[in-house]
């Protein structure tokens, strides 16, 4: 359940979140929505973001930019509510994300080589 909070308190609204993150009015709704964010409320029942919910949107954005599931972005969430108990939870699904990534990572650089392969084949040049 979001707080109403206090407008002056330095907090923004989400036009202006997105317009300082590049995350979409949107996404920011569905991050709410499926419990990434829980974001204050001005007076009127209006979204305001506070320096902290705008630390979790960038998170958020770039934990979904590498491909991780939401599923565990909510387990992730869920984990730091709770407290500092979950840190090794929270530090192991990191590591298994961050492998994850490498993985990717290693196919991606391997699918530029042959790209490059090609282009060069086709009397293209790769980097001059």
């Amino acid at each position: 359940m979001s707080a109403t909070i206090d407008v002056d308190a330095g907090t923004l609204a989400i036009s202006e979140v997105t317009r300082r993150t590049g995350v979409t009015e949107h996404n920011l709704r569905y991050y709410e929505r499926v419990g990434l964010l829980d974001v204050g409320r001005d007076g009127g029942g209006r979204r305001r973001y506070t320096e902290q919910d705008i630390a979790r949107v960038v998170f958020v954005s770039r934990m979904r930019s590498s491909e991780m599931p939401i599923r565990d972005l909510q387990r992730y969430v869920d984990l730091v509510k709770l407290g500092p108990h979950t840190e090794p939870e929270r530090l192991a699904l990191m590591q298994a994300h961050r492998q994850r990534v490498l993985e990717r990572k290693a196919a991606l650089e391997s699918a530029l080589d042959i790209i490059d392969f090609k282009i060069d084949v086709y009397g293209g040049s790769c980097g001059a």
